[in-house]
């Protein structure tokens, strides 16, 4: 009997497929020889700001006991610390009070001391898993601030989060306005001012100066400093952490980001935002005057995601707020609110871009099929059923391009008994069988390529789905059958002890889409058979494929242990539907005898013309033929 193989062009779409899924799950890990270096640096850091806080507090302290008890030679002590900014601790809003606007969509609280925003609350988002009675919060428990070093015309260095700002609340129509100052006098001061709209998730931000043009050195500008320290929200920290970087926008629309490393740093020209992205959820602030040198860094804060379960990374902007005519004037946005694509495209400022949907063909395939279509499905039916319909429809519109590459797969294997013949009639001339071979095909009119080019077209598809899937914001929370969160993993069965690079967990999804690809795996490899018997010197592709055929799904179920359920459910059923497509096709579609015939007939015809890539191989093989015989000679 003779023995059977899989078809090399199958082998390369494989090959193909799964270095797509080494780079995708590795190309972000970190160098275990740095590790050990960050944390110490981090905890040196942790020393120096411990320090530096419990400085501030003795002055915080001390302005409190001023504003309370009106001691005018407490007073004098502390203007020698802060100058004309010691006028703050005079007014009644020095002391630890908070203010709070909120819509429908968030909550802010903003503190007196600092001016900044202490607590940002998604009212409509449940952290962990829904029910779990936790809305997100983006900022809480110090995790966040925002700081203007002052840099004063007698050489002071004073810091805003330190100081004590005046609230003053009120309204124009529906928009609540909030202007925090921070007063070196009665009418000079520093202003934050906060305008929130009903039912936005995009709030004003605006930094201006008043009279503080002999208060302030103007010869160069002010830092702003902006700390987030991005919390947890998701079911497993390592899958958040892994979209959690930091993205900004160059003035020429680019967007940019700072990486996914222990420890990444940037510099920006001129940027138009800056988004502290976490993996659904995401804190943008936004200039209408670009920011110029400025200067971004992320730490990666899960080191080992067994124990670092809270934190995912610490981000860091510095921006540079430069003078007109002596005073700050700056217009600002924030945005707290999900990193959802529709809802981010609907403020046309590029913020979408945020979400990693690939480069290139593998973007477009998401931005105008995969996102178009899924939304459109989902807008009717239940997400795991759209889900399902999508990847169905994905497939149908796939399959001429399948029955191709089948089609091109069984030319091959009825011309492979000629094939084997010519290896055993030129055994002892590689090149001259090689040659011959070539002649066959053009005389047959079968193109030893066109089984792998069908399998090429496929593969950004697949990437696509891989980019697609994770950043689907809507899958979130969305139960289907077992699986309580579509955008996370599916476990069905808790471990005792955790699997290095599998987990603690079983997820059900990944081990169906396992079992499918074995099944397919082990279907074509006992179908089909390589276009050529083995090559000397070549390695045995039909023992390889043995091995693959455990390996492949061995790859999948630890790839996808972890991922979202949405797209191993894409993954299971798109492997079935293949599985049912290919059946259906060699069943129906593809007659060995009729192929057997026509080429044949086809033998009988004069040899189409050769195509580029045969021409040239033609032409590779003819000159080392000719000085291989020329050596002989010699």
């Amino acid at each position: 009997m003779e023995q059977k193989k899989f078809d090399l062009n199958s082998i390369i779409g494989f090959a193909l497929i799964f270095g797509i899924l080494v780079f995708i799950m590795y190309q972000n890990q970190p160098d275990p020889k740095v590790v050990a270096a960050e944390k110490a640096q981090k905890e040196l850091l942790i020393r120096e700001a411990k320090a530096k806080d419990l400085e501030q507090k003795t002055v915080a302290t001390a302005t409190v006991a001023v504003a309370a008890t009106g001691d005018s030679t407490q007073l004098a002590q502390l203007q020698k610390t802060l100058g004309n900014f010691a006028y703050s601790a005079t007014l009644p809003s020095a002391k630890a009070g908070v203010t709070t606007i909120e819509n429908d969509l968030v909550k802010l609280t903003i503190a007196n001391k600092g001016g900044y925003i202490i607590e940002a609350t998604l009212k409509q988002f449940e952290k962990f898993k829904k029910g779990s009675g936790q809305l997100v919060q983006l900022i809480k428990d110090n995790n966040a601030n925002l700081n203007v070093q002052l840099l004063t015309s007698d050489n002071r260095t004073l810091n805003s989060k330190d100081l004590y700002f005046e609230p003053t609340l009120t309204k124009i129509g529906a928009d609540q306005i909030l202007s925090m100052k921070l007063k070196a006098g009665a009418n000079e001061f520093l202003e934050y001012k906060y305008i929130l709209k009903p039912n936005d998730y995009m709030i004003g931000f605006d930094i201006r100066s008043q009279g503080l043009n002999k208060v302030l050195n103007t010869a160069k500008p002010l830092d702003l400093e902006w700390n987030l320290k991005t919390y947890r929200n998701e079911k497993s920290v390592s899958y958040e952490n892994r979209y959690t970087e930091i993205y900004f926008e160059h003035e020429d629309g680019k967007i940019d980001y700072a990486g996914l490393g222990q420890t990444e740093e940037s510099d920006l020209e001129k940027a138009t935002f800056i988004a502290f992205k976490q993996h659904f959820f995401s804190t943008i602030l936004l200039s209408k005057t670009p920011l110029e040198a400025a200067k971004v860094k992320s730490d990666n804060l899960v080191i080992d995601d067994q124990i670092d379960t809270t934190f995912t990374k610490q981000f860091k902007a510095n921006i540079p707020l430069a003078f007109t005519n002596g005073e700050l004037d700056h217009k600002m946005s924030w945005y707290f609110g999900p990193t959802d694509y529709k809802t981010l495209k609907d403020y046309d400022q590029n913020l979408e871009k945020i979400i990693s949907l690939g480069w290139g063909i593998f973007g477009w395939i998401n931005k105008f099929i995969f996102i178009p279509l899924f939304g459109f499905l989902s807008s009717y039916i239940a997400y795991g059923i759209a889900i399902i319909v999508f990847t169905i429809i994905i497939k149908i519109a796939m399959s001429p391009i399948t029955f191709k590459s089948f089609l091109s797969q069984a030319k091959m294997k009825v011309l492979r008994p000629e094939i084997t013949e010519l290896g055993d009639k030129f055994k002892k001339d590689p090149m001259k069988k090689q040659q011959e071979t070539m002649k066959l095909y053009n005389k047959a009119g079968v193109n030893p390529m066109a089984g792998c080019i069908p399998a090429l077209i496929q593969l950004p598809f697949m990437y696509a789905s891989f980019q697609f899937f994770p950043s689907a914001f809507e899958l979130r929370q969305k139960s289907f059958l077992w699986a309580d969160d579509l955008s996370s993993f599916d476990e069905v069965i808790r471990l005792p002890f955790h699997i290095p690079f599998y987990g603690n967990h079983i997820s059900l999804f990944p081990v169906l889409a396992s079992i499918a690809i074995f099944f397919y795996m082990k279907m074509t490899s006992g179908d089909q058979q390589m276009a050529a018997p083995q090559q000397e010197g070549m390695p045995d592709m039909a023992k390889m494929m043995k091995i693959m055929i455990y390996v492949s799904p061995i790859m999948m179920l630890f790839f996808f242990n972890s991922y979202g359920a949405g797209l191993s459910l894409y993954n299971f059923i798109s492997n079935l539907i293949t599985i049912g497509i290919m059946i259906v096709i060699k069943r129906y579609f593809i007659d060995s005898d009729k192929i057997h015939a026509q080429i044949q007939e086809n033998k009988l015809k004069e040899p189409k013309k050769q195509g580029k890539f045969q021409k040239k191989l033609q032409e590779v093989m003819e000159q080392a033929e000719a000085q291989k015989a020329q050596q002989k000679k010699k």
